[in-house]
């Protein structure tokens, strides 16, 4: 478990906000890219202090929990979205929707030097090795603005020759990035442009009706 605190906080798009923490405690913190994720804890409102588990692996769940509520800080999981370990900063992407959850409430307010607690859970997306380098195969990648940050990293971490199709759905055609993808990678942004539709609907329904490849793709990542 490392303690760190927030750095930097920047808009990145209409409904995604990037925060940066920094701590020494972060020297241990193992990067493995792709969409290497983590428990973020974070103060409830009215929290003076910051306290999180100090157990190791799974223990830390019996011990939040054993926590008085007045005390347990929020847990949530996030993305590793970059790590600079020369000055140990953990960038980290949130879907900003006002109020709604407790983490984009957070993010919106967030000042430097509020304290964070993390929790590595590692790597999920785990491809054949014979998939990379594709070869003949190709592999598909589907999410919404809430996977955004684990799909970015994967493409930005593939090998040049990576042939796959993605769908990312976000809620405005303003959360459409510029990302440098590999020539075999064909990326199909989905802005929904409706506060009322289902986050996830649209980019199924379009992977349905999309013309893909006849083979069957060798490694698929839906999040």
């Amino acid at each position: 478990m490392l303690t760190a605190e927030v750095l930097r906080v920047r808009q990145l798009s209409a409904s995604m906000v990037g925060i940066t923490v920094s701590g020494p405690e972060l020297e241990h913190f193992e990067y493995q890219g792709a969409d290497q994720c983590f428990r973020f804890f974070f103060r409830r409102p009215g929290q003076d202090v910051l306290r999180i588990p100090t157990w190791a692996h799974d223990g830390w769940i019996a011990q939040y929990m054993l926590m008085p509520a007045s005390k347990r800080p929020y847990c949530r999981i996030y993305t590793a979205r970059s790590f600079r370990p020369e000055s140990h900063e953990l960038d980290i992407e949130f879907v900003a929707h006002g109020d709604s959850s407790p983490a984009s409430g957070w993010a919106l307010r967030a000042e430097p030097g509020d304290q964070v607690g993390i929790f590595d859970e590692g790597v999920t997306y785990n491809p054949p090795a014979d998939n990379l380098p594709v070869g003949g195969g190709w592999q598909l990648l589907v999410g919404d603005e809430s996977a955004m940050p684990a799909i970015l990293s994967i493409l930005e971490g593939s090998p040049s020759d990576l042939r796959a199709h993605v769908f990312l759905e976000v809620p405005h055609a303003e959360d459409i990035r510029e990302v440098a993808v590999p020539d075999g990678v064909v990326l199909h942004w989905l802005p929904r442009e409706d506060d009322r539709a289902i986050p996830g609907r649209l980019a199924l329904e379009t992977l349905v009706a999309a013309e893909l490849p006849a083979d069957s793709p060798t490694y698929s990542y839906l999040a």
